[in-house]
This record gives C-alpha cells, structure tokens and sequence, in this order.
C-alpha cells in the first residue's frame, strides 16, 4: 500500500507568499527546491529569478521563534563591515519568510574536504580571517545582545544534561556536579576577561560560501557581543574538519598578527592569547556535545552524533595541557567507558 506524502504547510504558505511579491523580481515558482536547513528549524530553498542579476535566489523558512528580525539586522550590520553576506530583498517577519541574496552552492567545507594538500586552502583562510577582522573591528556597544554569564553558563549545561546523563546515561552525582562546577567558573571568568567584539557565534566553514569576494558568510543570526578568540577558534576547530597543529597554529599566529595591525584589542603576548583561545574552544566544545545531543533527542537528527568523537578529542587535548583543567581528564575517561558498555 502506497500513503500519500504529508502536506508541507509551511512551504505551501511559502509559495503563496512568494507569489505575492512585486514583478520585478520575475520569480519562477515551479523551480522551488530545497537549498538547505541548518540543525534548527529553519530551512532555505531556491528558485530562479530573471528580475535581479543573480539567476537564483533563496527563500526563507524560518517559523517563530527563529531569528528572521535578527537576521535582517545583522546582515546590515555586516555589509556596513564590508562583508560579504546575503542582502534581505523582502521579509515577513510575522510568519518567518524572507527572500535573500543567493550565494552559491559551494561552502569551504566542500572545497576543504575536495582539496589534497591543506596549503590549497590557505588562500580560502587568508579571506576569512580578513572578513572577521573587518567585523571585530566594525564593533559597537549596545547592538548586539551580550554574551554574559548566564548565555555561557546556559550553553554549558547542555553538556551534563543532555551528553552526559541522556546520551550517555551518565549520573551526575555531588562529586561529578562540583567538578563541573568548579571547571565552567574558570571558563566563564576565561570568556569575560578577554576583550569583547562583535562576534558570529558558529564562524566556521561550513557557513563560510566560496562566492567571490569570498567569503560569503552566512548563519549569523545568533550574533552576538563577546570574546575576541571565539570566532577563531571556531573557525579551525570545527564540527566537520581537523586539522593537523601546526597548520592550525599557523593560521591562529597570522590571524592574531593581523589583528594587532587592524587595531583590535588582542593580548600583546601570544601565549596569552593562545590560552584565553583554547580555554574558549573548550567552552564551545563542551556546549556542542550537549547540543549534538539535544538534536538528536529532540528532532531526530541523528548525524550530528558521528561527530561528537571529534569534540571529545579536542576537549582532551586541552584538558591535557592545563593543569587548572586536570579534573575534566577522568570524566573523560567515564564518557569513554559509558560509550564501550
């Protein structure tokens, strides 16, 4: 027996939303297709437009609560900056829609993943550290909302709650709970000492587009004011690539060189800087287990999971080097026994 296909309402209100937009944007709404969806609930999709000089453009489904407002706003904030990012043509933010600038079918990631040698890449880094730079420097207070004390330790909950006792069936007794205590203190005093800029909040290739001037730099609605490292380390310890170390440092070294030229408040001595980088990459890692996690357990998507090894080696390799982060190294060690039950 054959069921029919669930009705897509969103995508319905979509289409009849777009055929109320004004003619000069020539849309063709039979070539309506799915351009991608990111972990939340928002996805993009692509239809042919003979009115603007792009070919393509990309319409948007975000249903409330996601940040269509927030969206708008910050890709004005970031075409002041002179990056390159989607320019909104037409909103309704009421319902969640929006019609955008396409940039291409091509992340870094795809390009990363196809290259054989990472020195093919540099050229690709080189542009996405001037784009960021150009976005620091482009910071100004009570813009954006700030990444305070409650955001970080918000975010690092998602790591006991939902890697450690759901994922992994993990209970978090007195003992393990003042461990992670006493390690999210150091973390969250580590993100509010270091110099606070505008800041993307997911800076990494998979949102960065090879689309000239590169690079097209999308997802960024979750922007918002906070450390100065978080961008970086982002970028070079991501969700879907590793990177050998020296390769890494390298790329860290110019990235800090640079901003120091550019007039950005980055520590005068590196191992400082490279330090406050590597506690914040901690933070995001921790917080990523959780939400992997969370979005399996939420929304069914499951694939995020396969990457979570990769986080768990990167929280290792931190752990390692620094003493203060020692207690971290034996819940590792449970996390890595829970796995093999």
């Amino acid at each position: 027996m054959t069921y029919p296909s669930p009705v897509d309402t969103r995508l319905t209100l979509l289409s009849d939303w777009l055929a109320t937009l004004p003619k000069h944007y020539q849309l063709d709404l039979a070539s309506l297709e799915p351009a991608s969806a990111d972990a939340g609930a928002r996805r993009y999709f692509r239809l042919a437009s003979a009115g603007l000089q792009s070919s393509t453009l990309l319409a948007v489904d975000a249903p409330p609560p996601q940040k269509c407002v927030e969206f708008a706003a910050i890709a004005l904030l970031l075409a002041q900056a002179g990056i390159h990012s989607p320019q909104v043509y037409e909103s309704d933010f009421t319902h969640g829609f929006m019609l955008i600038t396409d940039l291409g079918r091509t992340t870094y990631l795809n390009l990363i993943l196809s290259a054989s040698d990472p020195l093919e890449t540099c050229p690709l880094f080189d542009a996405a550290l001037n784009a960021l730079i150009r976005w620091q420097c482009a910071t100004r207070a009570e813009v954006l909302p700030i990444y305070d004390e409650a955001f970080v330790r918000r975010e690092l909950e998602l790591f006991p709650t939902w890697y450690l006792e759901r994922h992994l069936g993990i209970t978090v007794d007195q003992t393990l709970r003042a461990t992670l205590d006493s390690i999210f203190t150091l973390l969250v005093e580590n993100a509010h000492a270091q110099p606070q800029v505008f800041m993307h909040r997911d800076y990494m290739p998979r949102n960065l587009m090879a689309s000239p001037p590169n690079p097209g730099v999308i997802d960024f609605q979750d922007a918002v004011l906070g450390p100065i490292t978080y961008d970086v380390v982002s970028l070079f310890r991501d969700a879907f690539i590793s990177w050998d170390e020296s390769f890494e440092l390298d790329c860290i070294a110019k990235y800090w060189e640079r901003a120091k030229k550019a007039g950005l408040p980055v520590r005068t001595d590196f191992a400082q800087f490279y330090r406050e980088l590597e506690w914040m990459g901690l933070q995001r890692h921790l917080k990523i287990l959780g939400l992997f996690a969370r979005l399996y357990y939420l929304d069914g998507k499951e694939s995020y999971l396969a990457d979570t090894p990769r986080f768990i080696v990167y929280v290792r390799n931190v752990a390692q080097r620094y003493r203060e982060l020692a207690p971290l190294l034996p819940i590792l060690d449970k996390i890595e026994d829970a796995k093999i039950k």
